[in-house]
């Protein structure tokens, strides 16, 4: 046979920071996500303003928003991977986002013509957390349908990107338009925001992506999930490992307010600066991960290495003496953080089988975000007893034994297993 008659090679993946943007369906998906992330993160300050305004600036009528639109993560998240593997992820993101489109046009026409009260605000933050809830898991788990595995770290790695970026611009857009024109208008521009997401997922190529084989409904889908997880020591002891870390040292939305006001003596606007940094620092390690991804995709050294180095930044940080050494170190805090989380996700993802993602990633979203309830009174309770610094400093420690002991259990666990008889 001559070198005529032999096929092609095959074509090797592309490489490059955004590699995956050379793929049409993640390219759309990418450019509604950049212009959709802006609108929420907008949604998110006026929502927070509005529930202020009706309520005569009462804390606990924001904590009781932030609470209805968290809970039914809590309720649904394991059922919304069991829907994600069964359910055409595309179709099902369509629906959900359009849920979420509906939230806030419903809430941005009350508002502007005055109708709106609280105990509406808390009905559509319950409703608008159900649709995410479902949504999270969904879209964590269609990243690598839209990829491939060749390209899932970069795809992730850039989601994080877009992510921190809108949260940099959208808070920042967000308070000069409720300055100018109040909340309304805010919530009608993120839902016209959704519109751009919904547009991609529809402009896609169903037959371009990587679907693995189909799931048909059955009884038990959920226990098999929870089984096919308890079956894999890895992915038990990565998920125990982010619940530490996100429980006990990701509690910045806390910690950042009260460490300016009790500890530095600064306004809001000094926490809106404190914020920004550990943005900065966000944003960096997104794109330094999809940067590194072109070269490796991230290990489990690089999981447990950066959870370690976490803490003790993030440790370090509540150390410090002033206010403007404190956040100029939030920004290696927020690089290394973001290390973590992307490694953390690829990781699972590209462990799992398809057919399985949707599932593992519903408990993934149940892991990270179900500590929560116990992070709030936590943190509150620490800076109460022990100063405002005291929350940072025993997160961080929280963190580097959480490293240390998961990658010593999962070292020992392997090698037991390479010892057993077969």
């Amino acid at each position: 046979m001559s070198d005529s008659d032999l096929p092609p090679p095959p074509a090797a993946p592309p490489t490059g920071t955004f590699s995956s943007l050379r793929i049409r369906n993640y390219r759309l998906f990418f450019s509604g996500q950049v212009i959709s992330n802006v609108g929420t993160w907008m949604n998110r300050i006026a929502q927070d303003w509005l529930v202020f305004t009706l309520t005569g600036n009462n804390p606990v009528a924001l904590g009781i928003a932030a609470a209805l639109q968290f809970a039914p993560t809590l309720l649904l998240s394991l059922w919304a991977g069991v829907w994600a593997d069964r359910l055409d992820k595309r179709k099902l993101l369509v629906f959900l986002q359009s849920g979420m489109a509906a939230c806030a046009l419903v809430l941005g026409i009350l508002d502007v013509t005055g109708l709106v009260r609280i105990w509406q605000v808390y009905l559509l933050c319950l409703v608008f957390g159900c649709f995410v809830a479902v949504e999270t898991p969904t879209r964590q788990s269609f990243v690598g349908e839209m990829v491939g595995s060749t390209q899932l770290t970069n795809a992730v790695a850039l989601n994080s990107s877009s992510f921190n970026l809108a949260r940099v611009v959208g808070p920042a857009i967000a308070g000069l338009m409720i300055t100018w024109v109040s909340t309304g208008p805010v919530f009608l521009i993120n839902a016209v925001s959704t519109i751009a997401v919904i547009a991609g997922l529809i402009m896609m190529n169903p037959a371009e992506l990587h679907r693995g084989p189909a799931v048909k409904r059955a009884k038990g889908q959920l226990r098999e999930g929870l089984r096919y997880v308890r079956g894999r020591i890895d992915l038990v002891v990565v998920l125990t490992l982010m619940f530490c870390v996100s429980t006990f040292a990701i509690t910045f939305f806390t910690t950042l307010a009260v460490v300016a006001a009790n500890v530095f003596h600064k306004e809001a606007d000094g926490y809106g600066l404190l914020s920004s940094a550990l943005a900065v620092g966000t944003l960096t390690g997104a794109l330094l991960a999809a940067r590194r991804s072109v070269r490796s995709k991230p290990g489990l050294k690089m999981l447990f290495g950066s959870a370690l180095v976490f803490g003790f930044l993030e440790m370090t940080a509540g150390l410090m003496p002033t206010y403007l050494a404190f956040a100029v170190a939030l920004v290696p805090v927020g690089v290394v953080l973001m290390t973590f989380m992307n490694s953390a996700n690829t990781t699972v993802q590209l462990s799992v089988s398809p057919e399985m993602r949707g599932r593992v990633m519903g408990l993934y979203m149940l892991v990270f975000l179900g500590g929560n309830p116990i992070a709030g009174p936590m943190t509150g309770w620490l800076a109460d007893q022990f100063g405002g610094r005291s929350p940072l400093i025993v997160g961080g420690i929280a963190a580097m034994l959480a490293a240390v002991v998961c990658g010593a259990v999962l070292r020992w666990r392997t090698k037991r297993l390479d010892t057993l008889p077969v």
